[in-house]
C-alpha cells in the first residue's frame, strides 16, 4: 500500500493562524482554504494547498467540497471504568439529586467498587472499546483519568490499563492522576493517606504525570485540594482541578495561584471570578454534556471568551455524570448552551486541547504537523454546530491511516 494520502477539494479549516492556546477574539480564526488539497507522507502533512503535486501512487479521498480540520481532542475524560451506575439512573428520574446520591455512598464510589474488581487487562480492555467508538466520531486524542481507584494500588493499576490501552490504539492519549476524585469513607484520614502515600507511588512510577481533583460538596474541600496540590507541585507533576460544578467554594482562585493548567466544569462560577479565570494563564474547560445529563445548568462561555478567556470544550465521559464518547454532541451542546459560535466550538475542541494536554504537532494543519484529520459530511462547518444526533463525521484519518 502507498504511505501516501491526499484529500483534494477539500474546505480546509487550518486553524493556523495565531497564538496557542487561541483565546479572546482569536478563537473565531479558522484560517480556511478553499478547494485545497492535503498530502500525508509516512504519517505526516507534508503539502498544503490549491495547488499541489500529489504522487501518482497516492491513495485519493476527494473530499467534494466537505470540511477537513484537525482530529478532535478530547481533553477532559474518565473514559476507563467498570460497571454502570443504571440503577442510579433511576433513582435520578425518581427525584434524586447528584449530590445525594454521591453522599449516600454511590456516584463515585459505586464505581469505585467495580473498578476495584477489574483487573488491569480488563480495564484496558473496556477503555479501548470506549476510544475506538470516539474516533469513529472524530476524536484522536484523548486524556484519561485515573480516580476511580482510591487506594495506592487501584489508583496505579488504572493508570496501567490507561497505558496498555495506549499502546493499542492509533491516537493519542494523555493520563492523568485523579487522585483526588473523591473520599473513601471507610479509611479514617483519606486526605492524608492520599498525599503521603498515594502521591509518592503515583511520582514514582509516573513521574510527569497531571495530578487532578475534584473540590466539591462531599468530595474534596479547598483546604484539602490545596495540599494536596501544594504537595505534587512540589514534585514538578502538573495540576488541573474540577471546580465550580454545583457550588463555587474558592478553589478557582486557588488554583490559578498554584498555577493550574485548568479549571475545569465552572457551572457555578460567578461573573467576576469567570473574568479572573479569563486574565490568568490557567485554561477554562467547560462540559456541557455534564450539563445535559444533570441537572441543565451550563457554564458561560460566551462571557469567558469575551473576557479574553482560553477555552477548551470536553465530553468528561463517565459512567455517571456524562454518559457521551461523542465530540460532535459536545459542540452542539455546547454552542446551544455555552453561548458560543461552532468556529469558537471548532478551536475549543482542537487546538485548544491539544495545547492543554501537551501535544505540539497536532490540533492545526501544516506542514510537519502530525496527520491526525477528520472530514466532515458537511461543506459549511457550522452544521457541526447546527445538526445533532447521528455522526457528523464521514472520515478519519489517525497518524497517517485512514481508520474510518
Amino acid at each position: 500500500m502507498s504511505n501516501s494520502i491526499a484529500i483534494i477539494n477539500a474546505r480546509v479549516l487550518t486553524l493556523a493562524d495565531g497564538d496557542l492556546p487561541r483565546r479572546g477574539e482569536q478563537m473565531s480564526n479558522l484560517s480556511p482554504i478553499n478547494g485545497a488539497t492535503v498530502l500525508i507522507e509516512d504519517g505526516t502533512i507534508t503539502r498544503l494547498g490549491t495547488e499541489v503535486d500529489v504522487p501518482d501512487d497516492a491513495e485519493i479521498i476527494d473530499a467534494s467540497g466537505r470540511v477537513v480540520l484537525p482530529g478532535f481532542v478530547d481533553c477532559h475524560t474518565h473514559a476507563c471504568w467498570a460497571g454502570d451506575r443504571l440503577d442510579e439512573w433511576e433513582q435520578k428520574q425518581r427525584g434524586a439529586t447528584y449530590l445525594e446520591i454521591l453522599k449516600a455512598g454511590g456516584g463515585i464510589m459505586s464505581t469505585v467498587n467495580a473498578v476495584r474488581q477489574a483487573s488491569v487487562a480488563q480495564l484496558a480492555e473496556s477503555l479501548l472499546v470506549r476510544l475506538n467508538w470516539m474516533l469513529r466520531e472524530g476524536t484522536t486524542t484523548c486524556e484519561v483519568k485515573s480516580g476511580y481507584g482510591l487506594s495506592t494500588a487501584d489508583e496505579l493499576k488504572m493508570l496501567d490499563a490507561i497505558t496498555l490501552a495506549s499502546e493499542n490504539w492509533p491516537g493519542r492519549i494523555a493520563p492523568t492522576a485523579c487522585i483526588g476524585h473523591a473520599k473513601d469513607s471507610s479509611v479514617v484520614d483519606f486526605v492524608k493517606q492520599t498525599i503521603e502515600e498515594t502521591l509518592p507511588a503515583v511520582h514514582e512510577k509516573y513521574p510527569s504525570v497531571t495530578i487532578d481533583a475534584y473540590t466539591e460538596d462531599g468530595a474534596w474541600s479547598v483546604d484539602e485540594t490545596v495540599a494536596l496540590f501544594s504537595a505534587a507541585k512540589a514534585l514538578g507533576h502538573p495540576l488541573r482541578i474540577h471546580a465550580d460544578q454545583f457550588n463555587a467554594l474558592g478553589m478557582l482562585d486557588a488554583a490559578i495561584e498554584l498555577g493550574a493548567i485548568s479549571v475545569d466544569h465552572l457551572e457555578a462560577t460567578q461573573p467576576e471570578s469567570l473574568v479572573t479565570l479569563a486574565q490568568s494563564n490557567t485554561m477554562g474547560v467547560m462540559l456541557p454534556c455534564s450539563g445535559f445529563h444533570v441537572d441543565g445548568r451550563y457554564a458561560d462561555g460566551r462571557s469567558f471568551i469575551d473576557a479574553g478567556g482560553s477555552l477548551a470544550i470536553a465530553t468528561n465521559v463517565n459512567p455517571g455524570s456524562a454518559p457521551c464518547l461523542s465530540m460532535p454532541m459536545s459542540i452542539a451542546l455546547a454552542v446551544r448552551n455555552l453561548g458560543i459560535t461552532a468556529a469558537e466550538a471548532i478551536i475549543a475542541s482542537t487546538s485548544n486541547g491539544a495545547h492543554l494536554l501537551g501535544f505540539t504537532d497536532i490540533g492545526t494543519i501544516e506542514f510537519g504537523k502530525r496527520a491526525d484529520l477528520i472530514m466532515l459530511r458537511h461543506t459549511d462547518e457550522r452544521q457541526l454546530g447546527y445538526t445533532f444526533g447521528g455522526n457528523s463525521v464521514k472520515a478519519v484519518i489517525c497518524n497517517g491511516q485512514i481508520v474510518r
